[in-house]
Protein backbone atom coordinates (compact mmCIF):
# COMPACT_ATOMS: atom_id res chain seq x y z
CA UNK A 1 0.00 0.00 0.00
CA UNK A 2 1.30 3.24 -1.16
CA UNK A 3 1.60 5.57 2.01
CA UNK A 4 3.07 9.09 0.12
CA UNK A 5 1.45 11.79 -2.22
CA UNK A 6 3.63 12.40 -5.32
CA UNK A 7 3.08 16.42 -5.22
CA UNK A 8 5.79 17.02 -8.62
CA UNK A 9 2.32 18.06 -10.73
CA UNK A 10 1.46 20.61 -8.33
CA UNK A 11 5.27 21.96 -7.76
CA UNK A 12 4.79 22.39 -11.75
CA UNK A 13 1.62 24.39 -11.92
CA UNK A 14 2.08 26.79 -8.73
CA UNK A 15 4.33 29.48 -7.46
CA UNK A 16 5.35 30.24 -4.00
CA UNK A 17 3.94 26.71 -2.22
CA UNK A 18 7.15 24.96 -1.93
CA UNK A 19 6.91 25.79 1.68
CA UNK A 20 3.77 23.87 2.37
CA UNK A 21 4.54 20.95 0.19
CA UNK A 22 7.64 20.26 2.22
CA UNK A 23 5.81 20.60 5.16
CA UNK A 24 3.39 17.86 4.16
CA UNK A 25 6.17 15.82 2.68
CA UNK A 26 8.25 16.73 5.93
CA UNK A 27 5.11 15.49 8.01
CA UNK A 28 5.04 11.91 6.71
CA UNK A 29 7.87 10.90 7.15
CA UNK A 30 8.36 12.22 10.88
CA UNK A 31 8.08 8.98 13.06
CA UNK A 32 5.03 9.96 15.65
CA UNK A 33 6.91 8.08 18.55
CA UNK A 34 5.62 6.97 21.56
CA UNK A 35 2.75 9.57 22.34
CA UNK A 36 4.70 11.20 24.93
CA UNK A 37 3.63 13.29 26.57
CA UNK A 38 0.41 13.16 25.30
CA UNK A 39 -1.10 16.68 24.82
CA UNK A 40 -4.60 18.57 23.32
CA UNK A 41 -4.72 21.01 20.62
CA UNK A 42 -7.73 23.33 21.25
CA UNK A 43 -8.95 26.01 18.32
CA UNK A 44 -9.46 29.15 20.57
CA UNK A 45 -11.46 31.88 19.33
CA UNK A 46 -11.09 33.05 15.79
CA UNK A 47 -6.99 33.53 15.36
CA UNK A 48 -5.92 32.01 18.63
CA UNK A 49 -4.61 28.10 19.64
CA UNK A 50 -4.25 26.42 23.05
CA UNK A 51 -1.77 23.22 23.08
CA UNK A 52 -1.71 21.41 26.41
CA UNK A 53 0.54 19.08 27.62
CA UNK A 54 0.13 16.34 30.46
CA UNK A 55 3.92 16.66 31.95
CA UNK A 56 2.87 15.37 35.52
CA UNK A 57 6.19 14.71 37.81
CA UNK A 58 7.43 17.56 35.53
CA UNK A 59 8.24 21.13 37.86
CA UNK A 60 8.13 24.36 35.86
CA UNK A 61 11.89 24.50 35.95
CA UNK A 62 12.35 21.23 34.26
CA UNK A 63 10.55 22.00 30.94
CA UNK A 64 11.51 24.23 28.03
CA UNK A 65 9.50 25.92 25.65
CA UNK A 66 11.41 27.48 22.80
CA UNK A 67 9.58 28.70 19.33
CA UNK A 68 11.69 29.01 16.52
CA UNK A 69 11.19 29.66 12.78
CA UNK A 70 7.66 28.11 12.77
CA UNK A 71 8.65 25.27 15.03
CA UNK A 72 7.45 24.91 18.66
CA UNK A 73 9.86 22.53 20.53
CA UNK A 74 8.78 21.42 24.19
CA UNK A 75 11.33 19.94 25.99
CA UNK A 76 11.21 17.87 29.42
CA UNK A 77 14.18 16.58 31.39
CA UNK A 78 13.83 15.29 35.43
CA UNK A 79 16.55 15.97 37.24
CA UNK A 80 17.08 12.46 39.31
CA UNK A 81 18.63 11.94 42.71
CA UNK A 82 20.77 9.10 43.14
CA UNK A 83 18.92 7.49 45.49
CA UNK A 84 15.36 7.67 44.10
CA UNK A 85 15.26 4.54 42.49
CA UNK A 86 15.65 2.97 45.82
CA UNK A 87 12.84 4.72 47.39
CA UNK A 88 10.30 3.36 45.07
CA UNK A 89 8.66 0.54 45.48
CA UNK A 90 6.58 1.24 41.98
CA UNK A 91 6.72 4.60 39.76
CA UNK A 92 3.81 4.68 37.31
CA UNK A 93 4.06 8.40 36.46
CA UNK A 94 6.41 8.91 34.04
CA UNK A 95 9.42 10.67 34.45
CA UNK A 96 11.20 9.71 31.58
CA UNK A 97 13.24 13.21 29.24
CA UNK A 98 10.62 13.67 26.16
CA UNK A 99 11.05 16.44 23.62
CA UNK A 100 7.45 17.09 21.39
CA UNK A 101 7.89 19.39 18.19
CA UNK A 102 5.13 21.47 16.62
CA UNK A 103 5.06 22.53 12.93
CA UNK A 104 3.70 26.26 12.86
CA UNK A 105 2.08 27.72 10.53
CA UNK A 106 2.87 31.62 9.29
CA UNK A 107 1.96 34.43 11.65
CA UNK A 108 1.67 32.16 14.51
CA UNK A 109 3.13 33.78 17.95
CA UNK A 110 3.83 32.25 20.73
CA UNK A 111 1.59 34.18 23.73
CA UNK A 112 2.08 32.11 26.77
CA UNK A 113 3.14 29.40 28.62
CA UNK A 114 1.15 28.37 32.02
CA UNK A 115 2.15 25.80 34.43
CA UNK A 116 -0.98 24.57 36.67
CA UNK A 117 -2.12 21.16 38.25
CA UNK A 118 0.71 18.73 35.91
CA UNK A 119 -0.79 20.32 32.90
CA UNK A 120 1.44 22.91 30.31
CA UNK A 121 -0.48 25.24 28.24
CA UNK A 122 0.72 27.22 25.54
CA UNK A 123 -1.48 29.77 23.89
CA UNK A 124 -0.76 30.51 20.28
CA UNK A 125 -2.10 33.42 18.25
CA UNK A 126 -1.82 34.04 14.29
CA UNK A 127 -0.41 37.89 14.05
CA UNK A 128 -0.86 38.98 10.44
CA UNK A 129 1.32 41.84 9.43
CA UNK A 130 -1.01 45.14 8.68
CA UNK A 131 0.49 44.63 4.99
CA UNK A 132 -0.84 41.75 4.66
CA UNK A 133 -4.06 42.34 5.60
CA UNK A 134 -7.01 43.33 2.86
CA UNK A 135 -7.56 46.79 2.22
CA UNK A 136 -10.26 48.57 0.88
CA UNK A 137 -9.30 51.18 -2.39
CA UNK A 138 -10.91 54.17 -2.79
CA UNK A 139 -12.08 54.85 -6.18
CA UNK A 140 -11.08 58.45 -7.44
CA UNK A 141 -13.25 60.20 -9.88
CA UNK A 142 -12.22 62.11 -13.01
CA UNK A 143 -9.97 61.11 -15.87
CA UNK A 144 -7.47 58.69 -15.72
CA UNK A 145 -6.36 58.80 -19.11
CA UNK A 146 -6.26 62.40 -18.64
CA UNK A 147 -4.21 62.51 -15.13
CA UNK A 148 -1.63 59.64 -17.15
CA UNK A 149 -1.48 62.23 -20.51
CA UNK A 150 -0.99 65.33 -17.78
CA UNK A 151 1.91 63.40 -16.28
CA UNK A 152 3.33 61.80 -18.96
CA UNK A 153 4.02 65.77 -19.84
CA UNK A 154 5.31 67.16 -17.08
CA UNK A 155 8.38 64.08 -17.00
CA UNK A 156 8.69 65.03 -20.62
CA UNK A 157 9.04 68.82 -19.89
CA UNK A 158 11.22 68.01 -16.85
Amino acid sequence: MRNSFDFTPYRRSTVGFDRLFDLIEESARVDIGDGYPPFNLEKDGDEGYVITLAVAGFRPDEIEVVAQQNQLIVTGRKDEQPDEHDRYLHRGIAARAFERRFQLADFIQVRSADFENGLLAIRLEREIPEAMKPRRIEIGGGEPQKQLRDASEQRKAA
